[in-house]
């Protein structure tokens, strides 16, 4: 029977400060599937507002989460600001992060709530009804 592993991932900006806008929304999309890959994982949904980011992940059966986080933290924050996407202040991330396991059963729940992001949090959305402009809500796969 083969390992299905799945957990949802949750961080802060720095004091839950308003710093995603929408080109850094669509770096993170980016560079966080990418980076997840590169450790084995495969993000299957992604949910970013402006001051937090939920993601959906399949992990491999063996897996270094605090080098993963770190991964998706540490290295996104330091390509964001050495290559300029925060035009008024620096990308940091809050201390710590929320993970949790998620069961197949529960796999399409976390999957639509984290999807669903702009929707719980209006007044976080990086779109028309949020403080960033115009919306282009993020896909999973």
């Amino acid at each position: 029977m083969p390992v299905r592993l799945y957990a949802h991932l949750t961080w802060t900006t720095l004091r839950r400060l308003p710093l995603l806008n929408p080109d850094v929304a669509r770096f993170l999309e980016r560079f966080l599937r990418q980076e997840a890959t590169r450790h084995g994982s495969r993000v299957l949904e992604l949910g970013i507002v402006s001051n937090h980011v939920h993601v959906v992940l399949q992990l491999p059966p063996v897996i270094d989460i605090p080098r993963l986080v770190q991964g998706l933290k540490g290295a996104s924050a330091r390509i964001a600001n050495r290559d300029g996407l925060m035009p008024r202040a620096r990308l940091r991330w809050a201390d710590g992060y929320d993970l949790r396991s998620v069961s197949v059963r529960q796999l399409d729940d976390a999957r639509r709530y984290v999807r669903t992001q702009a929707e719980h949090h209006p007044d976080l959305a990086i779109g028309p009804s949020g403080p960033h402009g115009a919306e282009r809500p993020l896909q999973g796969t």
